[in-house]
């Protein structure tokens, strides 16, 4: 496979080329820092013993403030390295140096790892201390293959700066990045592609069930950052810069994945800046390339998902993270209108819209999300800028949520599904949207006089909740909740729940409908036409199995 990196080589770089390139992927030198981590036991499950319940907690919160507390005083490796990377203090050399005895401080310098800086309170002022250029994580997770423990580096968080983020900042592992690797397939591929890899955590994933991983990204730094995450954990991976995906035009994958630059951000007062002079179409200020596209409104989804099509091969799939504008009645109106060209293609389209926000609620989030408070003299810019932007367009709600894309084997007319899910289950995400665009793709092909011919059976974790006043005879409302994949509750009536109770497997669906008749004197002609949409559905969702 190709080098991980997209310019080899050990040259150190020059102090005005950090802002492209921020760190340096010398084998003999990452060898030693992997020997220096391992050493010092850089584990999350270590670093969370170090902290604590309530620290951890906190942190996660963004309150830095108990793990410093917790951390205070304590000169065993993990603690400094900790202390340094994530929390941004500032160390003594000498405290530094033990905790890296094969790389020393030099070889930290040398990657781009410290720098030489003041000394902290409480040290003599000739005293030597350095402090960290980047945040050098611990990570872990579990997939299908087993347990995951690597370091991620990306730039430092506002925690450790007290700033906010800069415009080319390079995010670590956060909330989005950890969704998108949950929801992934995780069968084994041939070829897999990251669209806006950013550090490439999702292309480390990728490189554990895929023979062949392709990483894309507009920014350079976040392809350093890749590289260098890639090399530092022994895995390889093919890096190409540019625009969503144009680095990759005219190839096939089998896997997708993409968290891209979705953040809705106004065009016309970037980030709460002036507005553009007159005749200019491009905004002034700085955005935060990492979740910014540069479009307006929701466009660059749309872009992308035109695009995505043509890049899978059959039987290839893509599983993305989306925001998209509510300006009309129906959530589904701006994802069905990008993916309608995807199934005239012959794609198979699943939307999941897990959860929606109002322009203030987003505007606020995304604010924070980038350093700015309330209390930062930007904060009231950037939030009439916002809400002036969606109102232009008459936006008054945005959604997120979950697209996913399968071209099936066999040529046929794409199926759009979308579906709005705030439940959460159980279970592996990944497999389970990998096994509804399977159902999907199965259902396609089959009529409803084999469907009536087959066997369904309601999987092990379903139940069915009646609600109903004491002592009344019959119930208000019967739900039938899923266990496993994202917790469903369907509303049912009688006939339904009656079918689902009865489908184990030993009777064919005709059987258990003509049954169900014969206790209940419905007619089965019209009982078939009732139920077969509601089966039809429930097999696709995983609460029955053929």
């Amino acid at each position: 496979m190709p080098d991980s990196t997209p310019s080899a080589g050990s040259k150190r770089l020059a102090a005005s080329d950090r802002a492209s390139a921020p760190l340096l992927t010398d084998p003999a030198l990452l060898a030693r820092l992997r020997a220096d981590l391992r050493s010092a036991d850089y584990t999350v499950e270590r670093a969370e013993e170090a902290l604590g319940t309530l620290a951890a907690d906190a942190l996660r919160r963004e309150n830095p403030i108990p793990a410093r507390l917790a951390l205070r005083g304590r000169r065993d490796p993990l603690a400094v390295l900790y202390s340094l990377f994530t929390l941004g203090a500032i160390r003594p050399r000498a405290e530094v140096e033990p905790t890296l005895p094969s790389l020393g401080v030099d070889g930290a310098i040398a990657l781009g790892l410290l720098a030489a800086a003041p000394a902290g309170p409480g040290h003599r002022e000739e005293e030597d201390a350095v402090r960290a250029l980047v945040d050098l994580s611990p990570y872990s997770a579990t997939d299908d293959l087993g347990a995951i423990s690597w370091w991620i580096a990306s730039d430092l968080s506002e925690i450790a700066t007290g700033r906010a983020l800069e415009g080319e900042h390079v995010l670590g592992v956060g909330g989005a990045s950890l969704t998108l690797a949950r929801i992934t397939p995780r069968e084994p591929v041939g070829r897999a592609l990251d669209i806006g890899c950013g550090g490439g955590i999702q292309a480390l994933h990728l490189a554990r069930h895929a023979e062949h991983v392709v990483a894309t990204d507009l920014s350079q730094r976040a392809l350093d950052f890749a590289a260098f995450n890639a090399a530092l954990n022994e895995i390889a991976l093919e890096l190409r810069q540019g625009s969503l995906a144009e680095p990759v035009h005219g190839e096939v994958f089998d896997l997708i994945v993409s968290n891209p630059p979705f953040v809705i951000t106004p065009r016309t007062a970037a980030e709460g800046a002036p507005a553009p002079a007159a005749g200019s179409e491009q905004p002034t200020g700085e955005r935060w390339t990492y979740r910014d596209g540069g479009r307006a409104g929701d466009a660059l989804l749309g872009e992308l998902l035109a695009d995505l099509p043509s890049l899978l091969a059959p039987d290839g799939r893509a599983v993305m993270l989306a925001n998209w504008e509510i300006s009309e009645d129906d959530w589904r109106a701006h994802p069905e209108a990008w993916l309608r060209p995807a199934a005239a293609d012959g794609v198979d389209a699943l939307v999941i819209q897990r959860e929606s926000e109002d322009p203030a609620q987003y505007a606020e989030t995304w604010a924070r999300d980038g350093g700015i408070t309330v209390r930062d003299a930007a904060w009231e810019g950037m939030q009439e800028a916002w809400l002036a932007d969606f109102d232009s367009r008459g936006a008054h709600a945005i959604g997120f949520g979950y697209i996913a894309l399968h071209r099936p084997s066999t040529r046929r007319p794409g199926i759009l599904t979308l579906e709005n899910v705030v439940t959460t289950g159980s279970g592996h995400l990944g497999a389970h949207l990998a096994q509804t665009l399977d159902r999907i793709d199965a259902l396609a092909a089959l009529p409803d006089e084999e469907l009536l011919a087959s066997r369904p059976a309601r999987e092990a974790d379903v139940i069915e909740r009646r609600h109903q006043e004491p002592g009344a005879w019959d119930p208000m409302l019967i739900e039938i909740v899923q266990g496993a994949g994202f917790g469903r509750t369907v509303p049912a009536d009688q006939m339904l729940a009656a079918a689902v109770g009865a489908l184990d497997g030993s009777l064919t669906l005709d059987q258990t409908i003509g049954a169900i008749c014969a206790l209940t004197d419905a007619d089965p002609e019209e009982a078939r036409e009732r139920l077969l949409p509601r089966i039809r559905e429930l097999i696709r969702t995983g609460v029955l199995h053929l």
